[in-house]
């Protein structure tokens, strides 16, 4: 665990300011992307597994 510590420290050190703000910009970017992305497949499939269970009477 340090030795991650240390390499992320050195990195951070590495690299200029805006530089690292820029790779925290994209990275919230990608994860908002994701979320939103897992949130409509979650949402398509719920419908689906609906109208499945409707079709074999098993709706509620």
């Amino acid at each position: 665990m340090r030795n991650l510590a240390l390499k992320l420290n050195r990195f951070l050190e590495s690299e200029e300011g805006p530089t690292a703000v820029e790779y925290a910009v994209m990275l919230a970017l990608i994860v908002v992307v994701c979320i939103t992305a897992i949130s409509s497949v979650g949402t398509n499939a719920q419908s689906t597994f609906t109208n499945v269970a409707n079709q074999l009477g098993g709706g509620s």
